[in-house]
């Protein structure tokens, strides 16, 4: 069995830290570096001579339908009427209703009981 682990690496692992993983830097260019400048330079000069032109209305908005509008308005009028129902009654009364509302649902609803000591 000794023959089966004979390739096998004894020791600690060792974890690679970026010090010892340097890159190779690369050499630039200097001519691709000022064709670049000049590049970027055009490109800032052209952008200049665009926004300095007219330009209609900014940005587009977009505008509701009828149908949009109409049911926008419903939605706020409904949850307005949610929310001042919810104002006039106390907590109090809608417990009461609740349970009201219990009593009225058959025994079908009832929860079972789970022991049968009592």
């Amino acid at each position: 069995m000794s023959d089966a682990y004979a390739s096998v690496a004894k020791g600690k692992l060792k974890l690679k830290v970026d010090s010892e993983l340097k890159k190779k830097k690369k050499k630039k260019n200097k001519n691709k570096d000022k064709d670049h400048e000049k590049e970027a330079l055009q490109k800032s000069y052209a952008e200049q001579q665009l926004n300095e032109t007219p330009q209609p209305s900014g940005s587009y908005e977009r505008k509701l339908t009828k149908a949009e509008l109409a049911t926008k308005k419903q939605q706020e009028k409904m949850r307005n009427k949610r929310i001042m129902d919810k104002a006039q009654t106390t907590h109090k009364q809608r417990v009461e209703k609740f349970n009201e509302h219990l009593d009225t649902l058959t025994e079908h609803f009832d929860i079972p009981k789970v022991s049968w000591t009592k």
